[in-house]
């Protein structure tokens, strides 16, 4: 197996989960027998870093959650879909599916399946964090004989579970905006968890971070796949970005944003030198620009979601699936809507190697024809030398998801700077693009002579379209939901047109309210 923290993978605790965050998860062995041992620590650390990539302990058939089929209960798989095909940049051609029209369309509502499994996904990850962090105190530790360097390892393993629970937090409070709030310190089944409003929980997750920033290893000193300091950083940074939206106008944090990007950039890592090889399935190797990935392995960590998801749903058989390291693969779903190929100047990739796409029919008009519309090449299961990656049948893949990597961050500090942020300038800003175009371009010849809010989020969209950002981009620019900016399909028809303003937070699923008392829905559902 080629990743060490997940070679614990499958010696980690089967759990289930009830869709209660108030509950502790429901394993085979008792946590004394479980964390009894520093390898048991490490194992459990497994199964937390497991909820990542993992459907369920059980193999690729089965899930943690109740009430979804186990294939679209994968958390990338659920993200991607709110965070792209809610987008300018991505449509689905599976109506037939539970959820998928919905979203294209934007017309979902607080039944919609795919957003409850996604929200029952983030609140199941940081249950089993909690109950981590439960076992893992110092005083649990000491009765359990464990001591040394031990210690050490296991307050590593404690900082790394709260930057996921944070990060989690993030992903919750950026699509549901106040969701139900629980930690370690809450006592189990006693009541149903309190609700959290956004703001709070914007200073809580800003809180985490900066006190778990000193705790973390060093960047780039952990081992592949766990998150350090700079893990931290780029997440803080991207919050602080969004700051608006979560506080409201006037409380922009762009400051903040640049000091933290800062401290990614100056972390020594550098732009992998080849952009396809971000996306192939060796990216897991010499990878000098992903801060922190979601890892996957298509022998050890089968899963229908995560990159198997994202590369098989964006070939289509005629496509010819070998070519991208799926032989038996290639189901046909997801590609471009025009809009997503207008932002680069040539969709062949013959000046910017980031196009890449395939066909040569931008224009939809029936969405369920995976032929219509420009197929995505961005992700593949074909390693960086030509060769097939990692994979138990054909299908399953082994390319890891980037969830944070350094182009971001200089996307960030550019747009931080551009909108008043103190610390920064524009020259630096300009340089940092240009060595993305620079990477892109091959040379010069595609560099910008000067910057604008508007040539960062096209910028934004060629370099990180397919990576699940362009929901919160388009909020945060104040395109998601008005009639000033549509796209093909856009509130369900062919030409676009405006949605609710309010559409641009999700619905507290409806069965989670009927659960529990302490839930409002948010405005509009």
């Amino acid at each position: 197996m080629k990743r060490n923290i997940f070679a614990a993978i499958l010696l980690a605790i089967a759990s289930s989960c009830s869709q209660d965050l108030n509950l502790t998860p429901t394993n085979d062995i008792t946590s004394d027998v479980a964390y009894s041992t520093p390898m048991g620590y490490k194992n459990a650390l497994a199964k937390v870093y497991g909820s990542f990539a993992l459907t369920s302990g059980s193999g690729p058939g089965s899930s943690d959650l109740g009430g979804i089929d186990a294939g679209t209960s994968d958390f990338l798989r659920l993200y991607w879909n709110a965070q792209e095909l809610t987008s300018d940049e991505g449509i689905c051609a599976w109506l037939g599916d539970p959820g998928v029209a919905d979203l294209n369309y934007m017309t979902w509502n607080s039944s919609h399946i795919m957003l409850r499994g996604l929200y029952t996904r983030s609140l199941y990850h940081i249950t089993v964090i909690n109950e981590f962090l439960r076992e893992s105190t110092d005083e649990k530790l000491a009765a359990r004989g464990i001591t040394g360097a031990d210690v050490q390892d296991v307050h590593y393993y404690r900082a790394e579970a709260r930057f996921l629970r944070a990060y989690q937090y993030w992903v919750l409070m950026d699509l549901f905006g106040n969701p139900p709030f629980i930690t370690e310190d809450n006592a189990i089944g006693k009541t149903a968890p309190e609700q959290i409003k956004r703001a709070d929980l914007f200073a809580y997750i800003e809180a985490e971070l900066k006190d778990i920033e000193n705790l973390l290893m060093d960047a780039k000193q952990n081992e592949y796949a766990r998150a350090d300091k700079a893990a931290a950083w780029a997440l803080l940074a991207r919050l602080y970005l969004n700051a608006e939206i979560y506080l409201g106008t006037n409380n922009g944090r762009y400051t903040d944003a640049i000091t933290y990007a800062t401290k990614v950039i100056n972390a020594d890592y550098s732009l992998m030198q080849n952009y396809r090889h971000l996306f192939m399935a060796n990216n897991n190797i010499n990878n000098s620009e992903v801060i922190f990935p979601i890892a996957y392995d298509g022998v050890q960590t089968q899963n229908n979601g995560g990159t198997t998801f994202l590369i098989n749903s964006s070939v289509h058989s005629s496509m010819t699936p070998a070519t991208f390291g799926i032989p038996n693969g290639g189901w046909g779903g997801n590609r471009s809507r025009s809009t997503l190929p207008k932002v680069f100047d040539d969709v062949t990739g013959e000046t910017d190697k980031r196009a890449l796409f395939f066909g040569n029919n931008p224009t939809i008009e029936d969405p369920a024809v995976f032929t219509e519309g420009l197929a995505i090449k961005k992700f593949s299961n074909m390693t960086s030398d030509n060769q097939n990656g990692t994979s138990v049948n054909g299908v399953f893949c082994s390319t890891d998801f980037p969830l944070f990597r350094l182009a971001e961050q200089y996307l960030i500090y550019a747009e931080a700077v551009l909108r008043g942020g103190a610390g920064g300038s524009n020259s630096q800003a300009l340089a940092y693009l240009n060595l993305l175009r620079e990477r892109a371009y091959g040379d010069t010849s595609g560099n910008l002579s000067g910057l604008s809010l508007e040539i960062v989020l096209n910028e934004r969209s060629r370099e990180l379209y397919w990576e699940a950002f362009r929901r919160t981009d388009l909020i945060r620019f104040g395109r998601y939901t008005s009639g000033g900016y549509v796209w093909p399909f856009k509130g369900g028809t062919p030409a676009g047109t405006a949605v609710e303003a309010h559409r641009t937070l999700f619905p507290i699923p409806a069965a989670d309210l009927i659960s529990n008392p302490n839930l409002v829905q948010n405005t509009g559902y």
